[in-house]
């Protein structure tokens, strides 16, 4: 699995029915919505793309759209570990609407999502194999029942050395999947279901968006140095003659 997604929304419902019946937004309306998501940010036009293509996008870009009922945000700031922190003025700019947010990440297995009502939060869950459950507020969505009761466990992966249990009930993004259905209406891995919104045809305007001083993109390079720094060295494997996997050394061919 390699889904990564970053999706804020402020809707008047529910927001499947906004995507079902997308047309094209005004992109000097959009990027007025844009300047309110990031104020005292630099906006500036980009290219413009398909929500598909853009459900986590590069750093610094946001891709938007306004749509009958609902408007949708595409920007890897807005997905947070603790969705609960969703800052003030987000929730000013929702006021009186369903505010939406879901953030997967496969390279950590990782899924937040979360729902207010207006105003306030009814549900967030954040979890990861490494992090565990960093929040779990509210009563679970049916569609999240079947996961937590234990219908959808991790099976060990054939063949792979040392394998302890996974420390989840299930995957991440098993649910993250089934969390970006029942919220946005589509998924991005897997197969679609009659009924599904086709990300694919929904137009969303791009927008470069930074910070003039310059401090968040110094902060996340930063970020980004320890990361690596924390990686180590990469590590090999290969499949033997039983059919299990056996690391090899830098210098073995």
């Amino acid at each position: 699995m390699g889904a990564k997604t970053a999706l804020l929304a402020f809707a008047d419902g529910d927001i499947r029915p906004a995507l079902l019946g997308a047309t094209r937004s005004e992109r000097a309306e959009t990027e007025a919505l844009v300047s309110r998501v990031h104020p005292g940010y630099l906006v500036e036009p980009a290219d413009s793309s398909t929500l598909f293509e853009v459900v986590y996008p590069p750093d610094d870009l946001t891709y938007a759209t306004t749509l009958a009922g609902a408007e949708l945000y595409c920007d890897r700031r807005l997905a947070l570990d603790r969705p609960s922190e969703l800052p003030e003025h987000l929730r000013r700019v929702g006021a009186g609407r369903r505010i939406v947010m879901h953030g997967m990440h496969s390279v950590v297995d990782a899924l937040a999502f979360a729902v207010w009502e207006d105003g306030e939060l009814i549900r967030s869950l954040s979890l990861s194999p490494n992090g565990g459950i960093m929040e779990d507020i509210g009563e679970p969505h049916e569609f999240e029942l079947p996961y937590w009761a234990g219908e959808h466990p991790v099976e060990p992966v054939p063949g792979w050395p040392n394998q302890h249990p996974y420390p989840l009930p299930f995957h991440p993004l098993d649910l993250g999947e089934e969390a970006l259905r029942a919220l946005f209406g589509f998924v991005v891995e897997g197969r679609p279901e009659p009924g599904d919104v086709d990300a694919d045809a929904v137009h969303v305007y791009g927008f470069r968006v930074t910070d003039p001083t310059g401090e968040e993109q110094a902060a996340r390079e930063a970020l980004y140095a320890q990361v690596l720094q924390a990686m180590g060295a990469p590590r090999r494997f290969r499949m033997g003659p039983d059919g299990t996997l056996h690391e090899i050394g830098a210098n073995d061919n």
